[in-house]
């Protein structure tokens, strides 16, 4: 909460789908300066879901596979990193923008899941609760809603970096 002549204005309430589109114009332009600094061709695509500006870059149609050097999990989150900061800096409000880098998420979203199923095979096994490791947000979000739909619980646990689920049987 920032207090500004008289008035208190909290940089991390709810965006509108206004904002959320002007996140997604920022970001797209600090991605475009990044990409043509790289010397790598992408198409970017903007969306609002679910309360936040998810940012694609794909690789265009006469694309080297060049975008293939962003894509790992790690550059994706530094770049998403990175671009919200961008965004923060312009906009003046907190971003939880997502960015997906030639399909990472839906590669993350599978890695997640194997993890998951591994977790309970431990269950299966007899342990009576199964820790994964550190994630981001985002990351636990995902797993969250893979621990639900195979019908088990999940919390998290830790503080900051160290943030991680565990899941046992309901």
């Amino acid at each position: 909460m920032t207090e500004t002549t008289g008035t208190t204005t909290d940089h991390r309430a709810p965006a509108t789908d206004d904002q959320l589109e002007q996140e997604g114009d920022v970001a797209a332009d600090f991605l475009e300066g990044l990409l043509d600094i790289a010397d790598i061709d992408g198409d970017l695509a903007l969306d609002v879901r679910g309360g936040r500006a998810y940012v694609s870059v794909e690789q265009d149609g006469e694309g080297d596979g060049s975008l293939s050097l962003l894509s790992d999990p790690d550059t994706v989150q530094a770049l998403q990193e990175l671009t919200r900061i961008a965004v923060q800096s312009k906009t003046g409000r907190f971003s939880r923008l997502i960015l997906d880098v030639g399909g990472s998420r839906e590669t993350r979203q599978q890695q997640l899941e194997k993890l998951v199923d591994r977790a309970i095979a431990r269950l299966d096994d007899g342990a009576s609760q199964a820790s994964l490791p550190a994630m981001s947000s985002y990351e636990r979000k995902l797993v969250h809603d893979i621990v639900a739909d195979r019908g088990l619980v999940s919390e998290s646990y830790g503080e900051g970096s160290d943030r991680h689920t565990v899941i046992r049987r309901g």
